[in-house]
């Protein structure tokens, strides 16, 4: 960028959004007239400005990296709207796990989507991870959740992921359901460390902000995955998540592949957003 102008127009482009553009334009702006910054110094002062932002949710969870804790069981609750990569994000998340030798299982919750099950079931195949499901036609997601968690201490598995549904007949109902497996995990194992981790597409830009928005209001959530970064998205809608709804990022997925999700890079990710494309 070679004005404040373009910068602008690069991050609002990206999807970092008017409010933390504006932010991060202002705090450079007060830097220049301040004192005389040179191209370099002042392309630096940005990324620490931006990092500053995706970083401080991050510090404020007082967890940098996200990993089960041994000893305990770790229950991961997947959420987010249809159609952007939940399940294919659970499923890479597995065998991210179970490659780093946490005991893993998968519970199908998502019961009212077709296929959703037989997806995860190949997922699973792939990773070497046990897929908890019920295979009857809308089966209780909360009487999977239930069969799953007796299963994970059966087995003393350190990490439970839950494949949530994306849609139901209305916003109230999927919150419903999202409440009543939590209230099942409480009861069952009350020591257990759950996160509820929202999946993100890039490339929905602003759309992206108002579901976390939503499912924040209501869910309770304790992180973000952003995938589809592998497209003409540069994800700066991770800026105003983590700006405007104070959610930390957790991993990032950037393609199709079993390997292609890890964990979020604050100095990565900064510089691929401005990358010059």
């Amino acid at each position: 960028p070679e004005s404040l102008d373009d910068l602008e127009t690069l991050l609002i482009r990206a999807d970092v959004g008017i409010d933390s553009t504006d932010k991060v334009i202002n705090a450079l702006r007060k830097k220049l007239n301040e004192e005389v910054v040179g191209g370099e110094e002042g392309i630096k002062f940005l990324k620490d400005e931006l990092r500053a932002i995706i970083e401080k949710p991050i510090k404020n969870s007082g967890t940098n990296i996200l990993v089960p804790q041994k000893g305990k069981l770790n229950v991961w609750l997947i959420v987010g709207v249809n159609g952007v990569g939940k399940t294919t994000t659970l499923g890479k998340l597995a065998y991210l796990s179970s490659k780093s030798n946490y005991k893993t299982l998968i519970a199908a919750a998502d019961t009212f989507r077709a296929a959703a099950v037989e997806q995860l079931q190949v997922w699973g195949d792939r990773s070497k991870v046990d897929v908890i499901s019920n295979q009857s036609k809308n089966a209780d997601p909360a009487a999977v959740v239930f069969d799953a968690i007796n299963a994970a201490n059966k087995r003393k598995s350190d990490l439970l992921l839950v494949d949530t549904a994306g849609r139901l007949q209305n916003k109230n109902n999927l919150m419903d359901e999202l409440s009543k497996i939590k209230k099942i995990i409480d009861k069952k194992v009350p020591d257990a460390i759950i996160e509820s981790l929202l999946v993100l597409d890039a490339s929905q830009g602003q759309n992206g902000l108002k579901q976390a928005k939503s499912f924040a209001k209501s869910a309770n959530l304790s992180g973000a995955i952003i995938t589809k970064l592998d497209g003409t998205s540069r994800g700066g809608v991770s800026l105003a998540v983590s700006a405007e709804v104070n959610l930390p990022i957790r991993f990032i997925g950037a393609g199709e592949g079993i390997k292609d999700l890890r964990p979020f890079n604050s100095f990565e990710f900064v510089e691929a957003l401005l990358a010059d494309r």
